[in-house]
This record gives structure tokens, C-alpha cells and sequence, in this order.
């Protein structure tokens, strides 16, 4: 197949390329950052702002399938700059357009478990999403862009599938989520901040996540109309993930509770029946396993992530 992979310069972009292309696959990425982690991947990337309809003629026209990634994805970052959520529904429009015009047979959009919000389930399946739970304007971005989705399969015949993350985290990212933020600050010994004593979410190592995306690919006719969560189905505080991380590091960081911010999930555990039912989707790294992985990656590559965020900057 030939994949267009938007957002290919993120966490989940880069690892999905590098597995797509490992199988044979065809990948041409799209990001208007360049790809600090894969000159593999940077090769295939175009750069582009999905933002502006004019630029999407960059992009090439024979394309099987687009998983569209890209996004503003920082929840209380789009609290305070709102715009950031309209930017990540322009960009949808804009890609979906690209692909009906194009007849593009198949879109993946990347949704995320915050379109839940927090009505206080202790497990949450696909048809939960009420808009009334809307909680912040990157959610109201992500069930803007899943409704999009969905008109362009009735109308247009476009075979979609819907895909919710939760904090996906294990290589690939130097941002401020919190597992490589954590790594970061427990390494220098600094405090870690933490919005909600007993905030708990559902943490996916960044693998099962790509291998949900590649178990779509597989079987689309089974996933075509769908909706499904990708997660490991268990839930941990984020208290838990600061003392494991301080533990693996060595670390004398402090822990510094603050009350929860405006916008944001606070207890959420994903409900991934579907997902194993319909795709066999099985995820293999538990928590502590996964954040032990990202500890020792990080520990591996630093040297090279600081590097190459020089040549970035220069």
C-alpha cells in the first residue's frame, strides 16, 4: 500500500513509518516539523501546514490510505490558546477533502480518550462520548473531527476508522507529556508537578498503539465504520508514575501536588473489549514494564536527541 502518514514527525508517526515501511509499505509523511528522530522517516516527509487547503497540492494523489495524526494534542495548552483547537479541525477538513477529491479509499483519524470526559465511569466503552461531557476545545476538536469522519463515509464512501489514544508514551518524544517530562526533570532531580492527587489514566506503551493502527490496516473491512479504544485497560495515577520513575532514576526529585487544571480527564480506564473482539487487538507492555522501557531508552539516546535538537535549532 502507499500510506500518507500526517503527523509523521510526532511520537506515534515515527514508529508507525518505520513499521509500515519495515513491512513493505509504501509511507509518505506530512509534518511541518521535520522528523529529529529518523532520517529514514524524514526523508519520505513533505512539509506542510495541513492548516491552508493551497498546500495540500503538495502531496501526491495516488494514495491507498491517509492516517491522520497531526494535531495539537497538549489538552491544557488549547485551554489556553483556544485557536490551536480550530487549527486541528481546519486541518481535518482539509485532509478529508484532499482524500474525497482524490478518491482515496481509506482514513484513520487518531481521536483520544479526553472525548469522554469525566461522567465518572469505571471503564469506558466506544459509546460513551455524550457532547455535553465536552471538557475542553482540544476535545471539542477531536468529536468535531470524528463526526467529520464519519459524514465523509456516509456521504462519500470513504472507508474510515476511528481510533482513541491514551497518553501513548515510550520513545520518540522530547515534549512536555508527562513520561518524557518526568524522565527529564527526575534526571536533573527537580520537582515533579502533578495536577490532581488522585488523577489515573490509562497509559499505552507506544508499540501496542502502532500495532492497533497495523491490526486496522489488516483486517479495514472489519474496522471500516468503527470506533475503537487503544490502551492497555488499566489505569494509573500519576503519583504512581512519578515515584516508579523517580524509583528507575535514582532520582531525589520532590513531588509537588497542585489541584487539577481546567479542561482536563482526570480518572479514565479504557474499556478495549471491541478493539480485541472485532481486530485481536492484544496489548503486550503493562505499566511498569513500559515505563521501565522508556527509562532505559531515554538513557540511550539522549546524547543523540540532544544532538540533533541542535541541528533543529541551528
Amino acid at each position: 500500500m502507499k500510506i500518507l502518514v500526517t503527523g509523521s514527525s510526532g511520537t506515534i508517526g515515527t514508529r508507525l513509518s518505520e513499521k509500515l515501511l519495515e513491512q513493505g509499505n509504501e509511507v509518505v509523511g506530512a509534518d511541518w516539523e521535520p522528523n529529529k528522530w529518523q532520517p529514514a522517516v524524514e526523508n519520505l516527509t513533505i512539509r506542510i501546514d495541513l492548516r491552508h487547503e493551497e498546500e495540500m497540492t503538495k502531496l501526491p494523489k495516488d494514495i491507498d490510505c491517509v492516517i491522520h495524526l497531526a494535531a495539537n494534542a497538549r489538552v491544557y495548552e488549547l485551554v489556553e490558546n483556544p485557536d490551536r483547537a480550530r487549527d486541528n479541525m481546519l486541518s481535518t477538513f482539509n485532509v478529508l477533502e484532499w482524500a474525497r477529491k482524490n478518491t482515496v479509499k481509506q482514513f484513520v483519524f487518531a481521536s483520544s480518550r479526553e472525548t469522554y470526559g469525566n461522567s465518572g465511569a469505571d471503564k469506558y466503552s466506544e459509546d460513551m462520548v455524550r457532547v455535553e461531557n465536552c471538557e475542553s476545545p482540544y476535545t471539542a476538536s477531536k468529536i468535531a473531527g470524528e463526526a467529520l469522519v464519519e459524514s465523509y463515509r456516509r456521504c462519500y464512501g470513504i472507508e474510515t476508522s476511528i481510533v482513541r489514544f491514551s497518553n501513548v508514551y515510550g520513545m520518540y518524544d522530547d515534549s512536555e507529556r508527562v513520561v518524557p517530562l518526568f524522565i527529564r526533570q527526575t534526571k536533573k532531580n527537580e520537582p515533579l508537578v502533578i495536577f490532581g492527587k488522585e488523577k489515573k489514566l490509562d497509559f499505552t506503551y507506544i508499540d501496542d498503539a502502532v500495532d492497533g493502527l497495523l491490526l486496522i490496516l489488516k483486517t479495514f473491512e472489519k474496522a471500516n465504520g468503527q470506533t475503537f479504544n487503544f490502551a492497555f485497560g488499566e489505569a494509573h495515577s500519576i503519583v504512581e508514575l512519578a515515584e516508579l520513575v523517580k524509583k528507575l532514576m535514582k532520582s531525589s526529585s520532590s513531588i509537588d501536588l497542585q489541584s487539577s487544571r481546567t479542561g482536563e480527564v482526570t480518572n479514565y480506564t479504557a474499556d478495549i473489549t471491541k478493539a480485541r473482539r472485532v481486530l485481536g487487538f492484544d496489548p503486550e507492555v503493562p505499566f511498569e514494564e513500559g515505563v521501565k522501557k522508556s527509562v532505559e531508552w531515554y538513557g540511550k539516546h539522549s546524547l543523540v536527541c540532544n544532538l540533533k535538537r541542535i541541528i533543529v535549532l541551528k
